[in-house]
């Protein structure tokens, strides 16, 4: 099967069986490799995860951009993965070509953030595997990607800067504060206090049955003594 895949994908470059001959949904019934390739997406998720949300990450984490790295660590381990993937099936030639367009769209992409820079790499990836007839793998590719987008992107992380609190009431403001978050069923992911500055911060991500319009309402609603001006910070 390997050494099929890989001469198949070499005639895409030597021009021997022509354009149609990429249309080929056969992969499709394949049931091995299809189990073989999304064991292989989910175990570079999992090891991903597991460097990603490293426990000790927690204490560095200090705006949006950091709470949202350890996504950033898993989607680059599948990005890996298919790589590899590509190369162990399908033969170095395609191998090469998806690495090199993958660095290519890393380095030249306008993109604004880190996440949106991994989302174009994967996308160009789809694109590219789908245009050398390699469909099945293409559709695996783009189903898992999407499972994981929607797992977190469901629970985006916010930061909300509280200022102007009552230096005498520091500590019983931050606790008001962070008990109606946890009572809103949000993950605190980091929390810093400035009593010089009067302000507290917390980053944190939003439960999926709420919504940040129901959470600033509840904050609104704390008792004036003990409320400041909140600043909120989205990605």
């Amino acid at each position: 099967m390997t050494r099929l895949n890989a001469d198949k994908a070499q005639a895409l470059f030597d021009g021997t069986h022509g354009p149609a001959a990429a249309l080929d949904w056969s992969g499709l019934t394949d049931v091995r490799f299809i189990a073989n390739s999304v064991g292989i997406l989910l175990l570079a998720t999992l090891l991903g995860a597991v460097i990603g949300y490293h426990p000790a990450t927690r204490r560095t984490i200090d705006g949006l951009h950091e709470a949202d790295m350890p996504h950033v660590y898993v989607m680059y381990a599948l990005i890996g993965a298919v790589i590899g993937v590509a190369v162990r099936e399908f033969g170095t030639v395609v191998g090469l070509v998806v690495f090199g367009i993958g660095g290519l769209t890393r380095f030249r992409s306008a993109a604004d953030s880190t996440r949106d820079t991994v989302r174009l790499i994967i996308v160009t990836l789809v694109g590219l595997t789908a245009g050398l007839g390699l469909l099945h793998f293409a559709v695996i590719i783009t189903l898992f990607t999407s499972a994981l987008i929607y797992l977190f992107d469901t629970r985006p992380p916010y930061r909300i800067r509280v200022e102007g609190i009552a230096k005498d009431r520091a500590d019983r403001c931050t606790e008001v504060y962070r008990g109606i978050l946890k009572g809103h069923g949000c993950s605190i992911i980091a929390e810093h206090h400035s009593l010089e500055k009067a302000r507290i911060e917390f980053v944190f991500r939003l439960p999926r049955r709420s919504t940040r319009d129901r959470l600033d309402v509840e904050l609104r609603s704390i008792a004036a003594d003990l409320r400041g001006d909140v600043d909120w910070e989205v990605t």
